[in-house]
């Protein structure tokens, strides 16, 4: 955590003070700002740039211990671990795209495209959409890949007359979301469902995966401000290569449902 960069830790927001150290040493980490082998900044000036008590900061620097990620050395101080660079990266809560988060890990995405073309609503997909059946619906499917690494086969449905001249842009480098926000429409949140599945032939042959091993199937209808369903995803990632992280907030006995990203 360099000089230059400047704390991003708030007393009013939801995650407790130590997640959010936690999540912003992780970002360094993901970004290249702290090295492997790498030594920390000392406690005290650590309190300071980002604002926190010392025992809100070593609750923060213990978690990132036990996760492999730093280790300590009495009398000497805190060091990332020279395997942190290895270790599975997690994916924010937060709803943004593959190609976004890619990014902020310092990786780089690109697709594979396998399918890319308009083709009639069925029923299913009409109701999950809000739309009438056989209302045209540009489909596109690709395997995502993190530095040439394939990592998640995704499914996505739009409606054509949202996204008109889809089907004539590449998507092997480009971004799915930067494309949606060019042409005005705004994802502003997103109901979603995981479950754990097995891969099968297809699954498998794309994620090269053996048959059986274990995928994170996410499901994913994204929404306007307003609550109009704006596309709907299938997502399977490799369960070797995926873990979403997230908080859990009680308030007055409900706990919020936690939020998700594509």
């Amino acid at each position: 955590m360099n000089a230059s960069t400047p704390a991003s830790i708030h007393a009013d927001h939801p995650e407790p003070l130590w997640i959010q150290a936690v999540n912003l040493i992780k970002d360094q980490l993901g970004t290249g700002v702290l090295k492997p082998g790498g030594r920390l900044p000392p406690e005290r000036e650590l309190c300071e740039r980002l604002g926190i008590s010392r025992v809100t900061l070593r609750k923060a620097l213990r978690t990132l211990v036990d996760e492999g990620m730093l280790s300590a050395s009495h009398g000497r101080g805190w060091y990332v671990a020279s395997s942190a660079g290895a270790t599975t990266r997690e994916w924010p809560n937060s709803l943004e795209s593959f190609t976004e988060t890619a990014r902020q890990m310092g990786l780089t995405p690109s697709s594979t495209v396998l399918r890319h073309e308009v083709v009639p609503a069925n029923l299913d997909e009409a109701e999950q959409l809000a739309i009438a059946p056989g209302t045209p619906l540009f489909v596109l499917e690709r395997v995502r890949l993190l530095n040439d690494v394939p990592t998640a086969l995704d499914l996505t449905q739009v409606p054509a007359e949202f996204v008109p001249g889809f089907a004539d842009l590449d998507f092997s480098t480009g971004s799915l979301y930067e494309h949606i926000a060019a042409v005005g429409l705004d994802p502003v949140k997103a109901n979603a469902t995981i479950e754990a599945r097995e891969a099968d032939d297809y699954l498998a042959g794309h994620l090269q995966l053996e048959v059986g091993k274990p995928v994170l199937m996410m499901r994913q209808l994204v929404l306007s401000g307003a609550d109009t369903p704006l596309f709907s995803s299938m997502v399977c990632y490799r369960g070797d290569r995926y873990r979403l992280r997230t908080f859990f907030l009680r308030m007055g006995g409900a706990v919020p449902p936690p939020r998700v990203q594509r």
